[in-house]
């Protein structure tokens, strides 16, 4: 490899907003540029719509018209984007979900931090934005996309999000209980029993319920009844169960559960939607919030149909924090989640994770990523200098002196190789990023406060609503048996047929489409799950 090196410097980087303001694509013909740049400018040359990262950066030197770009088609592709704390990762996130709004695609973000509120309103023009601007013949122009905010169980500011224990499954339970490969599957049998009795797990009281009754004297014939399935691991379950509840997780679970198809939704001057996910309020519950984000990715898989090769993608998820995801995960899980990345390229989903070494995702997922973004490593100690050597050898041959070049990047400077419109990977471009045109930092909350109650989502699933369950059919019916139960759940005539506490919370709260898919499984029947053990639900 060569020893040229680019020098650091700069702000942070992030977008350009609408596509009709996008700056001129690299110019590999013009003589300005040294032969070896020309050569880097030339596989950023795309002739279709593009997202523009920045510009080249070589020998120190930023050269503007050398733009570095990504091809919409491509973000399908999924991609990385890595670097130590504080180098800008959180702003490439807004640079590209800006230009993807702006392109009519819809983003979802996971904001760790509580700062990416900002991209809903325009940004502030100051020194460091016009300098990044002029670096990099950016036309800087304040700009706010459309954007709805979440937040899980409602915990924070924004629409509550929650999910049925029964559509989150059991290979993703087990890993937010953090239970081994035997009590993972035990807790898939409990599943098993519950959807063939038709004790609907709707929150965690309802699977509490069931585990609890199979290791009571009444249900021990049940227990037996579904070998593999020992009292101590029930009860291993049942204190792991009890314990996540008396932490406040019981929030997260319930109905009207989310809808992830409000995800793939656009505004009405045709920009897509960028929803926002605050998880601040929930960081010190890593692995709660990173297999919630798994959630929504699967169900998502489940539900898209398949497009193949498009225009754009129908939506670009953002995966924050990704280390936490794989971090204790068990086998059955990483190869699930390998499959979900390797297979809803074909639905039109693009996925980024985002860490801080590429080493943090398993060897089989990276090498489904064909976008990367690198920002600066740090190599202050020998783990640090082998996770550098490291993360130099997964990216193509280069002309840069990576291992030097890496460790010298400024804050909102970044290596960058993409997926060209054919899908070969262009050259290694060390690259200075553009500004964001939204605010780069967290609105008011009174502001952000006011934007979730105008939304027409939060109607929908502000209020939580318990309906009758498993935790109810087992308490009203105490000691009889499951078979029993199912006889009289089935029987219409026991339930009133006009009984407004059904009717009215149906239609008025939301909760619609998660009642009418567990009253359209038929009682007796196994409910079909997916590869996280998920249950698929109809639109």
């Amino acid at each position: 490899m060569s020893e040229r090196k680019t020098a650091p410097g700069g702000v942070t980087g992030p977008p350009a907003a609408a596509a009709d303001r996008s700056m001129p694509e690299a110019k590999p013909g013009s003589a300005a540029l040294p032969q070896p740049a020309l050569e880097i400018a030339a596989g950023y040359a795309f002739g279709g719509p593009a997202l523009d990262l920045g510009a080249l950066l070589w020998d120190g030197v930023c050269l503007p018209d050398a733009q570095v770009r990504i091809p919409l088609p491509m973000l399908n592709r999924h991609g990385l984007v890595a670097g130590a704390t504080g180098t800008g990762k959180t702003k490439t996130l807004q640079l590209i979900a800006e230009q993807l709004s702006a392109q009519g695609v819809p983003v979802f973000l996971a904001d760790i931090k509580g700062d990416v509120s900002g991209i809903s309103a325009p940004g502030v023009r100051n020194e460091k934005v016009q300098a990044r601007a002029a670096d990099v013949h950016q036309e800087w122009v304040a700009t706010g996309f459309p954007a709805e905010f979440y937040a899980l169980g409602g915990i924070g500011h924004g629409i509550p999000v929650r999910a049925t224990v029964t559509s989150f499954g059991p290979v993703l339970l087990s890993k937010v209980l953090q239970l081994n490969q035997t009590q993972e599957q035990s807790l898939g049998l409990i599943f098993h029993y519950a959807d063939q009795k038709g004790l609907e797990l709707v929150d965690l009281k309802d699977l509490r319920a069931v585990v609890a009754f199979l290791t009571s004297e009444e249900g021990k014939a049940e227990l037996r009844n579904i070998g593999g399935l020992s009292t101590a691991t029930a009860g291993v379950i049942l204190r792991s169960l009890t314990a996540f509840e008396a932490q406040g997780m019981a929030d997260f679970f319930g109905e009207p559960e989310f809808d992830t198809g409000e995800l793939l939704r656009t505004a009405s001057d045709g920009r897509g939607l960028v929803s926002v996910l605050e998880l601040a309020a929930v960081q010190d519950r890593p692995q709660l919030f990173s297999t919630f984000l798994m959630w929504l990715l699967a169900d998502l898989f489940h539900d898209l149909p398949e497009v193949g090769d498009a225009d754009k993608p129908k939506l670009v998820f953002f995966f924050d924090e990704a280390h936490l995801l794989f971090h204790d995960a068990s086998k059955a899980f990483l190869d699930s989640l390998t499959q979900t990345v390797r297979l809803i390229r074909s639905k039109g989903v693009g996925v980024f994770f985002v860490t801080q070494t590429p080493k943090d995702v398993p060897a089989d997922v990276l090498a489904q990523l064909g976008n990367r973004v690198q920002h600066a490593l740090r190599a202050f100690t020998p783990e640090d200098q082998k996770a550098l050597r490291a993360t130099v050898k997964t990216f193509p041959d280069s002309a840069y002196d990576l291992e030097e070049l890496l460790t010298g990047l400024g804050t909102g400077e970044a290596v960058v190789t993409v997926l060209s419109e054919k899908g070969a990977p262009t050259p290694v471009a060390a690259t200075r990023l553009r500004a964001p045109e939204s605010l780069m930092g967290p609105v008011e909350a009174g502001t952000l406060d006011a934007a979730v109650k105008a939304s027409p989502l939060y109607g929908r699933y502000a209020q939580a609503v318990d309906r009758e369950s498993a935790y109810e059919k087992l308490s009203a019916r105490g000691a009889k048996g499951p078979d029993e139960m199912a006889d009289e759940v089935k029987a219409p005539a026991r339930k009133p047929k006009d009984d407004p506490s059904v009717v009215e919370q149906v239609v008025g709260s939301g909760v619609f489409k998660s009642l009418a898919r567990s009253l359209g499984t038929q009682l007796g029947r196994e409910i079909t799950r997916s590869l996280f053990g998920t249950a698929r639900r109809r639109r």
